[in-house]
């Protein structure tokens, strides 16, 4: 199960001006991340790669148990 309290949102610009959306799930470690495309709004990608991470996670947990 997915913890909220777990999890850690960064946005991270890079050098060239791009950026990073990265979660990652502290209990774990696990970490997820994607450049994010300009043209598309960052609440978009941040809800579609939230449930790319939340699938990662569970099924890590089913992995490891």
């Amino acid at each position: 199960m997915l913890n909220a309290d777990n999890v850690q949102i960064d946005l991270i610009k890079l050098a060239d001006g791009a950026r990073l959306l990265r979660f990652t799930d502290r209990a774990s470690g696990l970490s997820v991340e994607r450049k994010l495309d300009s043209a598309r709004s960052v609440d978009e990608q941040k809800k579609q790669l939230g449930e790319v991470f939340a699938a990662a996670v569970a099924r890590a947990q089913l992995a490891f148990t």
